[in-house]
């Protein structure tokens, strides 16, 4: 066998060889290059192929023979592996496009998801603008941060104790005072002092009490404790105080893991604070995975559910003797009415008005007015109308009013109520005119009270109802039927000072309204009783009624009015509205007179007359038995301590006999 044959025989007979014939060539012919490169000759072996390639090798313009060469690639092959390089291309790209991908989605993940480790600015988390400002949070709420540390003690801003903490507090800037109301006395603290006086007895502290800068004050916290049920604790960094209050059952859960309290619920939110593991906190809502608690050192937050365990209800509270507002209640359905008096000799009619009621428990006479605004006041208080009275076993409230007789304005009730010195003026005036003319209470109807004046007036029903209750008299303080611009009378402080609250169920539609309607409509009143009923006990609770109505007469207002009223509230109503009050009786007299159809209003539930005349519209909604048979029930139906009726004089005598059914 020669050596072709040899070669032929290796190459493709081997047994087990099982490499393509194109493979096998591609290596002879690498293999006949190599030996070119290395620049060897042929060796001695006399072969056609050899002598080929080396006759090729020295003579490069020698045609190629026929056959195919074997030392060269073949020309189908190229275009194959340029093929299987591009598809190899496209893979690596394609994998690395999606590792790109991937690793974006990642990050992006990573961003989304992780938890954040940015520190929330804590000045402006608890509003500190500016150095020496004390964050102050107050049970669940961080509210401005208006206190200041002073010698080692914490003051906290008047306004904020007022608001926040205890609003029996009260600050008198016109005379640098500082007030505290006890059910029998009053405390009292001036500026820059250690010593308060309880009544007339002095009393002091290791520390300065009140504190001013400009007209602000500042409250030693110290001395807001000792009167008020809080615990409090000062922290630094930054300086802030933590006081609580809200006694009671609270939720509370202990912390099973390092965790942060974040500002809102999710990851991303600035960490507040950091919570160790075994520490608790009180829960005060949940929200879907996070809660939102409050810490013992004054952050108020949020803390994935995951981070605690064990929330349990527990009852919080702090041994505190707070001294109990006693009051006057009587043991009978109260049946009380006005008497309009208007000058000394009116007195002289209690006797035909007594004489003219059934059941009556208690006669409220317009006695006082309060006369100027430095806290003088008019009285008309007569002995022997009392004397009358109590022989009829009637008690006498005496009425002392703002209105209708010495001062008579917003401005003028303001002045004379925020000065202690003005009001202990009244306050003693008015109780002397109550032991010298032996009246049984005193009922005090002030109408000129702004949103302003409020704090003011309030302050002044807590000092009467000290004297008072000193002197064992009744104290009745009348009000509005609660709405959102009368909220400045405070009937919730009322009915923890006073005796008895009165709703004046009526004036819904009033002297100089835009537009007529019902004096009291049975919505209107249920409306007065319900919303005081939120603030005030019920048997504290007395619902006024009234005996008199309203006749009203429209006409339309002519082209130039309504010109000169656009954009005002008047300008809205079409009509030009007057009226006129009668009592019970006069009323139905008016409605006969004008031979008018009285139909029921079901709404109202009252009865309802209209008619024309002389290009006037009249309009009137009755009160009658049949009208005060409704309101009297509301009374009965909620348990209220009484009714009270506007005025002795203008009811149908047939009433009495009515409201005794419901008093008795």
């Amino acid at each position: 066998m020669d050596e072709r044959q040899r070669r032929s025989r290796t190459a493709s007979d081997r047994p087990g060889n099982t490499e393509r014939p194109d493979r096998q060539r591609a290596q002879r012919s690498q293999t006949a290059r190599g030996q070119e490169i290395r620049g060897q000759g042929s060796r001695t072996q006399g072969t056609r192929s050899q002598t080929g390639r080396s006759q090729a090798s020295r003579n490069p313009n020698r045609r190629p023979q026929t056959g195919r060469p074997a030392n060269r690639r073949p020309s189908a092959r190229r275009p194959q592996t340029k093929r299987r390089r591009r598809r190899n291309l496209g893979i690596r790209i394609c994998l690395t496009v999606i590792l790109i991908i991937a690793a974006i989605a990642a990050v992006f993940l990573w961003r989304r998801y992780s938890p954040s480790k940015e520190k929330a600015d804590l000045d402006k988390y608890y509003g500190i603008e500016q150095e020496g400002q004390l964050a102050i949070v107050v049970n669940n709420e961080v509210v401005e941060p208006k206190g200041m540390i002073a010698d080692g003690k914490a003051y906290i801003q008047y306004e904020i104790v007022r608001d926040y903490i205890n609003s029996r507090f009260y600050w008198d800037p016109n005379e640098n005072i500082l007030l505290y109301t006890l059910p029998k006395d009053m405390v009292s603290v001036e500026v820059g002092s250690k010593d308060y006086t309880v009544s007339k007895d002095k009393n002091s502290e290791d520390y300065v009490i009140l504190k001013t800068e400009g007209s602000t004050a500042y409250i030693a916290l110290d001395f807001v404790q000792q009167y008020t049920n809080i615990d409090y604790e000062v922290y630094d960094e930054p300086e802030r105080v933590v006081i609580v209050g809200d006694w009671g059952e609270h939720t509370v859960a202990a912390v099973k893991k390092d965790t942060q309290v974040r500002y809102q619920g999710g990851v991303k939110s600035p960490v507040l604070s950091e919570l160790k593991k075994g520490g608790e906190v009180t829960v005060i809502e949940n929200e879907d995975n996070w809660k939102k608690v409050r810490t013992k050192n004054g952050f108020i937050g949020y803390v994935k559910n995951s981070a605690l365990k064990d929330a349990e209800k527990k009852n919080v509270t702090r041994k505190f003797e707070e001294q109990e507002f006693t009051n006057i209640s009587k043991d009978y359905t109260i049946n009380m009415a006005w008497h309009n008096v208007t000058n000394s000799d009116a007195n002289s009619s209690v006797l035909q008005k007594i004489a003219e009621s059934k059941g009556l428990t208690t006669i409220a006479p317009t006695w006082f007015h309060v006369k100027d605004t430095d806290g003088n006041m008019d009285s008309i208080a007569s002995t022997d109308y009392v004397n009358y009275a109590h022989q009829a076993n009637i008690e006498v409230w005496a009425t002392i009013r703002d209105f209708d007789g010495g001062i008579n304005s917003y401005d003028e009730s303001y002045e004379l109520l925020s000065y202690t010195s003005k009001r202990e003026t009244l306050i003693n005036q008015l109780v002397a005119e109550a032991l010298q003319s032996n009246i049984d209470g005193i009922n005090v109807d002030f109408e000129k009270i702004s949103d302003e004046c409020g704090e003011h007036y309030i302050q002044f029903i807590r000092e009467l109802s000290v004297r008072c209750r000193q002197n064992g008299l009744v104290l009745s303080v009348d009000n509005y039927v609660p709405k959102g611009f009368n909220m400045q009378y405070d009937r919730r402080e009322q009915g923890i000072v006073a005796d008895y609250v009165v709703i004046m169920g009526y004036d819904e539609h009033y002297a100089g309204s835009p537009e007529a309607g019902s004096v009291a409509s049975y919505d209107f009143v249920k409306e007065g009783i319900e919303e005081t009923l939120k603030e005030v006990p019920a048997d504290k609770v007395i619902s006024g009624i009234p005996f008199f109505t309203r006749l009203w007469e429209e006409t339309p207002k002519t082209e130039e009015e309504l010109a000169s009223q656009k954009g005002t509230e008047e300008g809205e109503y079409a009509m030009k509205v007057e009226s006129k009050a009668y009592g019970m009786t006069e009323a139905k007299d008016v409605v006969a007179q004008a031979g008018a159809e009285i139909t029921w209003d079901d709404a109202a539930k009252q009865n309802y007359a209209k008619w024309e005349s002389g290009g006037v519209t009249y309009e009137i909604w009755l009160e009658d038995e049949k009208s005060l048979e409704a309101k009297l029930d509301l009374m009965k139906q909620n348990k209220l301590a009484g009714t009270a009726a506007w005025a002795l004089g203008l009811e149908d005598p047939n009433v009495w006999q009515l409201i005794l059914k419901y008093v008795n």
